[in-house]
């Protein structure tokens, strides 16, 4: 099995057309033509997750977020990512980031939290016009819940579908819930979208204090479980969907990837 032939499956997944200009996503450490039968995903390639692939002798890492985000003008040990690259080429191990372009996926992480919270129907914030698998393609998410519920009750619903317990929220307790805007990560910068769309809340997993502000003065609950609990979940599902096309090859989601950010 080749790099190449894994590529395919996964812009099959999660097109790298979608994924936003300003994104750095695809095969950013490697060579298509050299030969898997390891892989290993997560959200963050951090060094003990680095590690870990190490051990398990993975050949190919799929990294929601991408190394090299931001332009950089040297590689060396004297800095954080510099370490990593330089343990990712001496280890000869491939990275591909799909970042961007699983969010905006007919399957991928935004679609993942809608159908979790059983918004129905769901339709994309943003839509870029295209369509697959009968999903209007775009940014983010909105639709309907089940039944409307207070701000308060949706605070709850969200920390059980993401099993965390605890979660910032903007509005009043008792506000009214019924249309509901996703978009995970730190997205609030969709506010604007989901507040023309008449959307009562948006759930994204982090957002500036300036955001917050704009969130209330719209009228609008934001609930913020947190960037890792909003995103990470669909990095397991996406090695599930791996490992179901490449039964001949050992896929797993990273055990080791913990989020940075300790709730008390």
């Amino acid at each position: 099995m080749r790099i190449s032939e894994v590529i395919e499956v996964l812009d099959e997944l999660a097109p790298l057309s979608l994924a936003e200009d300003w994104d750095n996503v695809g095969l950013l450490v490697g060579c298509p033509s050299s030969s898997v039968s390891a892989i290993m995903t997560c959200l963050t390639l951090t060094s003990d997750v680095l590690a870990e692939a190490i051990a398990g002798h993975a050949q190919l890492i799929v990294s929601h977020h991408p190394l090299m985000f931001r332009p950089i003008q040297r590689i060396t040990s004297e800095t954080v990512e510099g370490r990593v690259l330089l343990d990712v080429i001496r280890n000869g191990i491939a990275v591909y980031s799909p970042h961007t372009g699983y969010d905006s996926a007919a399957g991928g992480i935004n679609q993942q939290l809608a159908a979790s919270l059983e918004l129905r129907p769901v339709l994309p914030l943003r839509p870029s016009g295209d369509q697959a698998d009968g999903h209007e393609l775009g940014s983010g998410r909105y639709g309907l819940l089940p039944e409307p519920m207070t701000l308060g009750a949706f605070n709850e619903r969200v920390q059980r579908c993401l099993g965390v317990q605890n979660s910032q929220c903007v509005g009043e307790s008792e506000q009214r819930v019924h249309r509901v805007a996703v978009a995970c990560g730190a997205a609030a910068e969709f506010l604007v979208d989901a507040h023309r769309l008449q959307c009562d809340v948006l759930l994204t997993g982090e957002a500036r204090f300036h955001d917050c502000l704009q969130a209330r003065s719209l009228g609008m609950g934001l609930v913020l479980p947190g960037h890792f609990a909003t995103e990470h979940p669909a990095m397991a599902q996406l090695s599930e969907r791996l490992r179901a096309r490449f039964a001949d090859l050992r896929v797993w989601a990273s055990e080791h990837e913990r989020d940075p950010v300790r709730w008390s």
